[in-house]
């Protein structure tokens, strides 16, 4: 069965026709979703809206994600990773997301990404949702360990489609809920990176089978950030391949004092660098695509000439956008796909071009192909290179050979 779009009868929130991107994806026992907020279409206005509590946007979300998910003929019981995308703004009341979470799964325990992003598309909206599921739930490879701090609850680390490893969030926060190496961004970073290798060696791995770490700092953290370059040289790339990466900044994250979180994806199968002669990667410690399995995990890309490594574009977020998706075009033709291969984006806009965002969509759909991928998209404070406004993390799934 190939990769196709999931179309609920009934989904009263939006009509599943007319975006660049799909409600949902779907494979033989596999579903994938958007991100999606509480955000409904008001007949009597024209155009979405969104209103309530944080209770109630997280019980409305849930149900959109889990309305996919059952249409795709799986069951909450099957999901096997949540992204919660939270707002700055919502992170007082993230608590009661994660009550509504425990709420919807019950027993049920799938792997929990929290991204705190500077607010969503949607001003109102308090919090996004992603879901992947696979049919029985995947495998839970290492259980989960209460950490109260504040909303932050570690999750297990669970086995799911195509041997994708799932692990909660990293946060500089030990387990008595204590800050880690206060002021100390390089610090931070190292000891995220290492408890997700403990982590992994729980579930039989280890940060040599990373095939994605995004992490999110904050703005100061940019003067310092290059010596991440080190920890990443003595801590990844163990196999003889680095990681996809990618990395965001947000005002603030999930504690006082906290300067980074990183997500880290790894895998059960080899691991085979994808790179179509960029140059710029010999020296850095990330691969631009990472193939295990059928998946083909990516690096964020921005709008960046490849050969000067200069900043493309400055100010101008459509062209911007163009020159992003092409360079992510460009690695899926040398790996042998093709646009429609995607099945995930998440852009990450900068809240100084979020006025110009909805070009981008236009920019999706001249370069991009049904049944479109499931996309997030969330606003940012600023992004590495000051000069970029989109960053987006890919990822592409080959086709089931025959």
């Amino acid at each position: 069965m190939t990769v196709s779009a999931i179309r609920p009868a009934d989904f009263p929130w939006l009509p599943a026709d007319g975006f660049t991107f799909s409600l949902g994806l779907r494979e033989d026992g596999h579903a994938w979703t958007s991100g999606h907020t509480a955000a409904a279409l008001d007949a009597s206005l024209g155009r979405m809206t969104v209103s309530g509590s944080m209770t109630e946007q997280a019980r409305t979300a849930y149900r959109k994600v889990l309305t996919l998910v059952e249409a795709a003929g799986l069951s909450p019981a099957d999901v096997t990773h949540v992204t919660e995308n939270v707002t700055i703004a919502g992170l007082a009341s993230y608590e009661e997301a994660v009550a509504v979470r425990r709420e919807v799964f019950g027993d049920h325990e799938p792997a929990v990404t929290t991204v705190v992003v500077e607010r969503l598309v949607r001003s109102a909206a308090l919090l996004e949702i992603e879901v992947r599921a696979s049919s029985g739930g995947g495998k839970v490879l290492a259980a989960s360990e209460r950490r109260e701090a504040g909303a932050w609850i570690a999750a297990p680390v669970v086995e799911g489609h195509d041997g994708a490893v799932h692990l909660p969030t990293m946060v500089p926060v030990d387990a008595a809920g204590d800050l880690v190496a206060p002021g100390d961004f390089v610090g931070q970073y190292r000891y995220c990176l290492e408890q997700a290798d403990v982590l992994l060696r729980r579930a039989g791995l280890s940060l040599d089978a990373a095939v994605t770490t995004y992490d999110y700092s904050t703005p100061d953290t940019r003067t310092v950030y290059r010596k991440t370059h080190h920890v990443r040289k003595d801590l990844l790339g163990g196999a003889g391949v680095y990681p996809g990466a990618g990395g965001i900044l947000m005002s603030r994250l999930h504690h006082p004092g906290q300067l980074v979180a990183i997500d880290v994806t790894a895998s059960r199968h080899p691991l085979e660098l994808v790179n179509p002669g960029w140059s710029r990667y010999d020296t850095l410690t990330y691969a631009p695509g990472v193939r295990a399995g059928r998946t083909l995990y990516m690096s964020g890309f921005a709008a960046l000439d490849m050969e000067t490594q200069g900043a493309l574009f400055p100010d101008d977020l459509e062209a911007q956008a163009d020159a992003t998706y092409r360079a992510i075009l460009h690695l899926l033709t040398y790996a042998g796909l093709e646009a429609k291969d995607l099945v995930r984006t998440v852009e990450f806009c900068v809240a100084r071009a979020l006025g110009d965002y909805r070009v981008v969509a236009g920019v999706r759909e001249r370069l991009l192909a049904p049944p479109w991928p499931a996309s997030t998209g969330a606003i940012c404070a600023d992004l590495l290179r000051p000069e970029f406004l989109l960053e987006v993390f890919p990822t592409a799934l080959y086709p089931e050979e025959a």
